[in-house]
């Protein structure tokens, strides 16, 4: 279930709770006249079932109340409730394959920011990255891939194109592009640097390495790894599951090729640095074309699965003044 709490301005209210009592999937409905100071009005409360959340929402903002008031939904743990068990029984669909577009755009637009904590741990990822590629050390490489940030971008690019939002597709494009730009050129400094110290040696890029050379020698299984990755790591965000998002960052070597195509370009190894570069851009693209793929497949399905959803005839639980 979502907790749905809103600020009406009086004149919106009578509306707004016609509104919800003819949903189909709202319960405990709890109106405050006057409650909301800033800005002023009346507060509206409801639970409603994930599964027909995206449209109620939809029908809030078609009222214009995310201008005059405002809209939160939040995802509640634990409902005890028999008005809540039949709202989710009479809304359609499985509260599991619903999913809240606005919700994921936001998510997808917070994470899509080139801030400096962004650029921090795709930089610290990469760093770590470059010392398991010299080290030849899987467990290094494995530590980077879940450290880095760069599937927000990557979701984002998928959700701006299926919700056909430019804005969104230009900032996610920004944080992937300049973060991964800034993150390279801050680890072939850091190659330098650990070259000074006698920590790294050409002899290390240039070494067989069994654990690691895979980064440099993109295939078709790469491809492959990457789609699939992105459609389990798509599917984690719609479905509210972010722990599968874990396994899906350190299933593709994103961040492990940016590190050695810095570090071999900081020797001028430039086999490996273009080799490395095929490999990011196989990872990126797979991703990006999972995802978006996944998002359509989605919204397709979901839309053949609401117009079969019976009439909008559940009133809310209860009304308080």
């Amino acid at each position: 279930m979502l907790h749905l709490r809103l600020i009406v301005p009086a004149d919106t209210t009578d509306e707004v709770v016609t509104l919800l009592e003819t949903t189909v999937g709202t319960a405990h409905l709890v109106v405050l006249p006057s409650a909301a100071r800033s800005p002023a009005g009346d507060v509206v409360m409801c639970d409603v079932a994930r599964e027909a959340g995206d449209e109620l929402i939809r029908d809030l903002r078609g009222l214009g109340l995310e201008k005059s008031g405002s809209i939160t939904m939040e995802n509640m743990e634990l409902t005890l409730s028999d008005h809540a068990d039949r709202a989710e029984d009479e809304a359609p669909g499985d509260g599991a394959d619903a999913v809240l577009w606005e919700e994921l755009t936001e998510a997808t637009h917070e994470e899509s920011t080139f801030s400096v904590t962004y650029v921090s741990f795709l930089a610290l990822a990469t760093m770590l990255a470059a010392c398991g590629v010299m080290l030849d050390n899987a467990v290094l490489i494995v530590g980077a891939m879940a450290v880095g940030p760069e599937f927000g971008p990557l979701a984002g690019i998928s959700t701006a194109i299926v919700q056909r939002a430019p804005r969104l597709v230009v900032r996610s494009l920004w944080a992937l592009i300049g973060g991964f730009v800034l993150a390279m050129i801050l680890t072939a400094g850091f190659a330098w640097l650990m070259d000074a110290f006698g920590l790294f040696t050409h002899d290390m890029i240039d070494k067989p390495r069994p654990n690691t050379g895979f980064i440099w020698h993109p295939d078709w299984m790469s491809f492959v790894v990457a789609f699939l990755a992105g459609i389990a790591g798509t599917l984690s965000l719609t479905s509210a599951k972010s722990g599968a998002l874990i396994g899906v960052a350190i299933s593709v070597t994103t961040v492990p090729a940016a590190a050695n195509a810095a570090v071999a370009f900081s020797y001028s190894d430039y086999q490996q640095t273009v080799g490395s570069g095929q490999q990011l851009l196989a990872n990126l693209g797979g991703i990006v074309l999972a995802g978006t793929l996944t998002l359509l497949l989605q919204k397709g399905l979901w839309k053949i699965r609401r117009t079969q959803k019976p009439p909008a005839s559940t009133p809310g639980a209860s009304v308080g003044a």
